[in-house]
């Protein structure tokens, strides 16, 4: 069993090892908060969770000395403030500074990391075989993810707590050993508490979810990453990323009526499409910014992920940040930031440089911007909701819907509840109730019981709605369907949620899931129907009568100031303990210690095996399924048997299913296994955007421990092709992308030249040498490859961890 050993004291005990009745009484979620309960939320002062402003201030000088009269971004300064050597990073293969976008290989040193409970497992494992006793840098623990939705938080939280005590107790009792906080589950969503607590102007920090940009809201760089990404900060590695471009998003007038800032990245979303921002970080600018609230900006930046952008933020916004900032305690900061911010260019780390060039620029104009809906099955697929009625018929979508969903990450701000607050009053009062099911998510604890106090909540409930746990729920593949709708039957549901791929929310494939604004979403559950418009249709009453709705309306901050809730759900310290011990049973079904990937042999990948050439759409949750399978996030063989299981094969047309070189049928990961056993290598095939959506580098580390050598595909998303090398994975791309269609399972494939361009740090030219499988055809294909001279070691040496575990002995 997971044991943690300590001297005893009393301050070693957890809320998970408490008796059942006293647990229960901690969870009591009601009559917590009250209107003067605004202590701030985070174990940490707020000194060290202030950037270092001087050191950042001090090598933005330098780097100005190294580029001279060259005026930057805004993300520039805050990411070349962090590099750990500007020189090297800046004018290395850069034609000494003058081509760095795209070009430069950039070495930094974030100042946080933030990890949520299912991905946080694969990182602390990690980290435990680097052998250090402390982090390197700040960081937390969020248990949001593994906290199923069913029937309401007061059963749901509990439930979940008791079927994930084996890995919550091993999360905070190594949070503990290495001075990491640790949120307990019903604290809230990452993302939310990270703004509240954590993010900060000029802050650079890395998150172990895709969604870590949400941050960038309250200006931060916070990029989304996988677990040995984090592990480098946490190590005090250098963290590397190819200098991104930048793409400007200039903001025009003024959001009114039923527009929110939802709809700006619905919008933008719809016209760059997922593969738009890859390779990019988002900048917005323009009058339009000083109109937006700060947790509005947060939704923006937080749905920038769907287009694959690196990161986006916001400058610093004094009409927008200096509230949110003293509003949640963080005053101090708010005047540091303020000062910075009213600098001349030269010392202004917060504002772009007047003259700062982008490579390109979108223009919003906010006053002319209407209501969005994006879907079903793609986060980029946007349609006005004027024009959505006519689409709905023409793609045949169901004419009603089974649910609405709100909150979120994306959505769960005090103006969000407040907006949808007003709508759920106004058909109250009309003596309506939702005619679909309507779900409520907190993005916090402090939400929650800021708007329970303020009465949101009850209002909500008055109307049948139902509160779900402070935690991912739905949104991430957590929820536990009680309407009847079965497996493979077709239906629709409405969410204010960042993505809504195949099969995400429900693991119903045909679940159509569109998404909107918190308010629209609510106003849509009233009717039940996909085609409602509540800008100009009506409702039938009992009465006889029609009711229309009347553009929402809500409040940035609650005049009251927030609340802090259940004091139970507080962090622990940031304070490390040597003496505890963390072990895990060998004999967990949740828990296993990871064993070294072997190292890359002396020459070429020979007589690789293609597994399966995948057709269409591959996200990582067609790789590594979230829902039920999140409970094996820290067990690498149980969650490898959920590997590509969503995906479709080209040469069977069928998702899931692929055959042997004898002819007989497996699914993939059943294949998979059968070949690892016979020690027989193999790679993946693949289109467009390979890896899409979330950071969870299980979708990395599952085919590499099955035995998975290399993926080559039309091109990858960011985040994974990253986690790919860093598992030691060799991603490939097609030279010629018609040679996709070249390629079938079992087919045999040698690489030619990839060990010279390993050995050489990343120069040299690839191909693939292909025999057919039956025919025997031989043909060779030629590939691009994108590898840093520190990634070509990662694959040579198995893995990055192998690398750091090496140093870790050292040291």
């Amino acid at each position: 069993m997971l044991a943690v050993r300590s001297s005893g004291s009393a301050s070693t005990r957890t809320l998970f090892a408490l008796p059942g009745s006293l647990r229960s009484l901690i969870l009591q979620r009601r009559n917590l908060a009250t209107a003067t309960d605004s202590l701030p939320a985070a174990a940490s002062n707020v000194e060290t969770r202030t950037p270092p402003y001087a050191k950042l201030l001090k090598r933005l000088r330098e780097v100005r000395r190294l580029l001279p009269g060259r005026p930057l971004t805004l993300a520039e300064k805050i990411l070349f403030s962090h590099l750990d050597n500007p020189e090297e990073s800046l004018l290395e293969g850069t034609n000494n500074g003058a081509d760095i976008r795209a070009k430069a290989t950039l070495k930094l040193k974030p100042d946080r990391v933030a990890m949520q409970d299912a991905s946080a497992q694969m990182a602390l494992l990690q980290f435990m075989s680097c052998r250090l006793p402390t982090t390197a840098v700040p960081a937390s623990i969020h248990c949001d993810h593994m906290i199923v939705g069913e029937k309401g938080a007061d059963t749901d939280l509990p439930n979940s707590i008791a079927g994930n005590k084996e890995v919550y107790d091993f999360l905070e009792s190594a949070a503990k050993k290495y001075g990491i906080e640790f949120w307990p589950p019903g604290a809230g969503i990452i993302h939310q508490a990270v703004l509240e607590n954590y993010a900060a102007p000029g802050l650079m920090m890395l998150g172990t979810d895709s969604h870590t940009p949400n941050a960038g809201g309250l200006g931060a760089i916070a990029i989304g990453v996988g677990g040995a990404d984090a592990v480098d900060a946490l190590v005090d590695a250098p963290w590397e990323l190819k200098a991104p471009k930048v793409r400007g998003v200039r903001l025009e007038g003024k959001l009114s009526g039923w527009a929110s800032p939802k709809d700006v990245i619905m919008y933008l979303a719809g016209k760059l499409t997922v593969r738009g921002g890859t390779g990019y970080i988002i900048e917005y600018t323009g009058p339009g910014v000083e109109s937006l609230s700060c947790t509005g900006m947060a939704t923006i930046c937080n749905m920038g992920a769907e287009m694959g952008a690196t990161t986006s933020l916001f400058p610093f916004t004094p009409s927008a940040h200096i509230p949110y900032l003293n509003s949640t305690h963080r005053s101090s900061i708010a005047e540091q930031a303020a000062a910075i911010a009213g600098s001349p260019d030269a010392h202004n780390l917060l504002v772009a440089d007047a003259g700062a060039e982008f490579d390109d620029e979108v223009v919003i104009n906010l006053s002319e911007l209407e209501p969005h809906i994006n879907g079903p099955f793609t986060p980029d697929l946007s349609t006005p909701l004027s024009a959505f009625k006519k689409v709905a018929e023409a793609n045949k979508w169901p004419e009603t819907f089974g649910a609405g969903l709100i909150g979120s990450c994306t959505n769960s701000s005090y103006a969000d509840m407040t907006r949808c607050e007003s709508v759920v009053r106004q058909a109250s009062e009309a003596g309506l109730k939702p005619k679909a099911d309507f779900f409520i998510t907190p993005g916090s604890e402090q939400i929650r019981a800021t708007v329970d106090r303020d009465g949101t909540m009850q209002t909500f409930e008055d109307a049948g709605g139902i509160v779900l746990a402070n935690a991912c729920g739905p949104c991430i593949g957590q929820w536990s369907r009680t309407d009847g709708v079965q497996k493979g039957e077709n239906n629709a549901i409405f969410t204010s949620y960042n993505r809504n791929f195949p099969g995400r929310n429900d693991g119903n494939r045909k679940t159509m899931n569109f998404l909107a604004s918190p308010e629209l979403v609510t106003a849509m559950s009233y009717s039940g129907r996909t085609d409602f418009n509540p800008l100009t249709d009506s409702i039938p009453l009992p009465n006889g009568q029609q009711f229309r709705f009347d553009p929402p309306y809500g409040t940035d901050l609650p005049s009251k100031g927030f609340a802090t809730g259940n004091p139970a759900f507080q962090p622990t310290p940031p304070i490390p303990d040597s003496s505890l011990e963390i072990a895990v049973d060998p004999q967990s079904e949740r828990l296993a210690l990871l064993e070294p990937f072997e190292p890359f042999s002396r020459g070429e990948l020979t007589g690789m095996r293609v597994l399966v050439r995948v057709k269409g759409q591959c996200t990582t949750d067609t790789i590594s399924a979230a829902g039920p399978w999140l409970k094996y996030k820290g067990h690498l063989p149980n969650i490898s048997e959920n590997t590509l299981i969503g995906a479709v094969s080209a040469d069977t047309n069928a998702v899931n299913s692929v055959t042997d070189m004898g002819g007989s049928a497996h699914t993939i990961p059943e294949l998979a296994s059968k070949w690892k056993a016979a020690g027989q290598p193999w790679m993946i095939v693949a289109e467009h955007n390979y890896g899409e959506g979330s950071a969870r580098e299980h979708a990395a580390l599952q085919p590499r421990y099955l035995g998975g050598r290399v993926i080559v595909a039309k091109s990858f998303a960011r985040i994974h092709e990253t986690n790919l090398k860093k598992q030691g994975v060799v991603p490939l791309t097609f030279a010629n992308e018609a040679d996709y269609d070249q390629l079938a399972g079992c087919d045999e494939v040698s690489t030619e030249g990839l060990y010279d361009v390993l050995q050489s740090g990343g120069h040299g030219t690839v191909s693939l040498s292909v025999k057919k499988h039956g025919s025997g055809e031989e043909f060779s294909v030629p590939v691009r490859y994108n590898l840093s001279k520190d990634q070509c070691g990662f694959i040579l040496a198995g893995s990055a961890l192998n690398l750091l575990s090496q140093r870790g002995k050292g040291a």
